[in-house]
């Protein structure tokens, strides 16, 4: 196996990481223990190399209006050094991606999207750009580190750096280990944390002092656990171009009223008609562990599938989002869900199946 590597690949297999493929990368799995790892993250501090995701700058007269165009957030209500959750969606109201967007000044903004979707959504992007928009792909020259856990801010780099200016979704800069970063306050496990973005040649640096004051390198697998343990979706898994906001759970990234956007008007009709299906939440009963693919059933006929599950080492349960047909399973409904062992019950819940450390009671 022999992917693209980011900047930190040597770092990974230095702590003996197990490498897999994801989206044509060759990134950290773990480094050992899942569960320690998973537990590093909910009760300290855990660190993850995300330098595969893609990172566009945009500017340029009329950057913030041109975003405001391709995504369902309203970017309006940004002031300069802060970030939004949005979608980016097709006419048809298919979501392309999910992504954070960064207000950096007046005409200057990043965003910052899968890896998966990394040429995708460049092309999208440029292809719906008015002249005098540019757009850089940075992701190359600059490396994305993600610190998670509640003790992340008490890391003695993270002293360094004022971190009251950096309320939740809010953006800051710093330098530790002599490498200049931007700071962002979000994540994707449900705890407190932060997202560093440093120059690549330097990144490595800065890594080692994360790491020597106390983070735990953590890999896909335990990042994979706490974003499904918090209710955070997984594009490719839980939503893609086939799934609408309103089906996905996201309808609240949707500002119909902010004004033109793609896929307005088709969000619009399904708001207005009603959605057929809906992501759920599942507690497995006992032993069930809810796989991706598993069937869902309700008094016997099938009503949807499982789109991600695992363990929760955390709750000490199996866990999953599953895509049903709409209201065939209200909250507190028992389900079957059939696996590879054969079928085990599961309850329908609301999500997030964990709520952490993460300073997320206001979303701007």
């Amino acid at each position: 196996m022999v992917g693209r590597r980011t900047p930190l690949y040597q770092q990974h297999v230095n702590a003996c990481a197990r490498l897999v493929d994801f989206a044509g990368w060759e990134m950290p799995q773990q480094y050992g223990s899942v569960k320690d790892e998973h537990m590093a993250v909910r009760t300290a501090a855990g660190l993850f190399d995300v330098s595969h995701m893609g990172r566009y700058e945009i500017r340029g007269p009329g950057a913030g209006e041109y975003l405001q165009r391709m995504l369902t957030n309203d970017l309006g209500r940004l002031a300069p050094d802060q970030a939004q959750y949005s979608l980016l969606c097709t006419p048809e109201g298919g979501i392309v991606d999910d992504l954070v967007a960064y207000r950096r000044g007046t005409d200057e903004w990043w965003v910052v999207v899968n890896a998966a979707n990394r040429e995708k959504d460049l092309a999208w992007l440029e292809q719906n750009a008015p002249a005098g928009i540019e757009i850089v792909d940075r992701s190359d020259e600059v490396s994305l580190l993600a610190l998670q856990g509640p003790r992340a801010a008490e890391l003695a780099p993270m002293q360094a750096v004022d971190l009251t200016a950096v309320p939740s979704f809010g953006i800051g800069r710093g330098q530790v280990a002599g490498v200049p970063f931007v700071i962002s306050r979000t994540g994707y496990t449900g705890e407190d944390g932060f997202e560093l973005f440093a120059p690549s040649h330097q990144v490595a640096s800065l890594w080692e002092a994360l790491v020597e004051a106390g983070a735990e390198p953590c890999g896909l697998a335990a990042r994979d656990v706490c974003r499904l343990e918090a209710g955070l979706r997984l594009y490719g898994s839980d939503m893609d171009e086939d799934t609408n906001p309103y089906e996905a759970g996201l309808g609240w990234t949707v500002k119909l009223q902010k004004g033109e956007f793609i896929g307005r008007p088709a969000l619009q009709r399904i708001k207005a008609d009603g959605v057929r299906r809906q992501l759920i939440g599942l507690n497995g009963a006992g032993r069930t562990i809810p796989r991706h693919g598993s069937a869902v059933s309700v008094d016997g006929p099938v009503v949807g599938a499982v789109t991600s599950g695992t363990y929760s080492f955390w709750l000490q349960r199996g866990i999953a989002m599953a895509m049903i047909e709409a209201g065939a399973a209200p909250v507190g409904t028992t389900v079957e869900v059939q696996a590879r062992t054969g079928s085990g019950q599961a309850e329908v819940v609301t999500m997030p199946f964990y709520r952490g450390s993460a300073h997320r009671a206001v979303r701007p």
